[in-house]
């Protein structure tokens, strides 16, 4: 018995010593970005590469607002990830709730088809969906960054998951006291699936936040680019300024690591609660 205990008690030391490894790796990239945001020129491009600088120099944070509209920036990925999160969460927690809980004619079938979309890599309909801006005259407008990604197959296939772990009893007892389909998603399915949406729209607004293929292709005015495409600006042809670029990259990653910690635990809730029934 003291032997098995013993092993246990090293496999777990085993276990934690490679989850502190795998987060240390993970934080490494971020520790490295502060610390460059505050090095000096010269030691930004030293061979080998200098971790902690001598002289901390914190100008790199004002300077960006002079080199580009960085508020604008901010404003700009604000309004398109706010635009997208808000209708992407109703909509595919109404379509969640369809597919979850009610029957109708070729229900299996659409839902396949939504699936079908996750196949298709993003790339793939890029062009199609930039012409179809161009015909609507939305190139350098918000209707543009945000009217696409206002729907999600993922979203939907995340929240369907959740409504059908909810006991359909509680459905049942609406029923009978009268309630119809929206009055039974909107006051009774819809706040019990709140670790869910809180899921989603975390993921929505990371998917917002960080995207950059897209807002690039269909915006072609300075006050009209988004944070991702406003910092990849101060890149240059032959040299760049990297303390600039992480400064930018700093103050960009400060909202979504407030965003995370604020939701962390129903995140982690609604992803896990979201695979335990198919």
């Amino acid at each position: 018995m003291a032997g098995e205990k013993g092993t246990g008690i090293a496999t777990r030391i085993f276990i934690h010593f490679i989850l502190v490894l795998g987060a240390l790796s993970m934080l490494l990239p971020f520790f490295w970005m502060i610390t460059t945001s505050l090095k000096t020129y010269t030691d930004s491009v030293q061979i080998p590469p200098v971790w902690f600088p001598k002289h901390p120099d914190f100008t790199w944070y004002p300077k960006i607002f002079q080199q580009v509209p960085f508020g604008r920036f901010y404003l700009n990925t604000i309004w398109v990830t706010v635009g997208r999160a808000v209708p992407q969460v109703i909509f595919c927690s109404m379509a969640a709730y369809g597919f979850a809980r009610l029957r109708f004619p070729g229900r299996s079938v659409i839902f396949i088809c939504i699936l079908a979309i996750l196949m298709v890599p993003s790339q793939v309909l890029l062009i199609p969906q930039y012409f179809e801006m161009v015909r609507f005259h939305w190139v350098d407008t918000y209707k543009a960054l945000i009217i696409p990604g206002i729907f999600s197959a993922y979203g939907t296939f995340l929240l369907r998951q959740f409504f059908m772990t909810l006991p359909k009893e509680l459905e049942e007892a609406a029923v009978i006291d009268g309630c119809n389909p929206w009055t039974i998603f909107w006051r009774i399915m819809l706040p019990l699936t709140v670790p869910a949406l809180a899921a989603l729209t975390f993921f929505v607004v990371l998917w917002s936040w960080n995207d950059f293929i897209w807002p690039l292709v269909v915006t072609n005015d300075e006050a009209m680019r988004v944070l991702s495409v406003g910092i990849n600006s101060l890149q240059g042809v032959y040299t760049s300024q990297q303390p600039l670029l992480m400064a930018g990259a700093v103050m960009a990653t400060i909202p979504l690591l407030i965003f995370f910690i604020v939701l962390q635990k129903f995140v982690i809730k609604g992803i896990t609660f979201s695979g335990i029934k198919g």
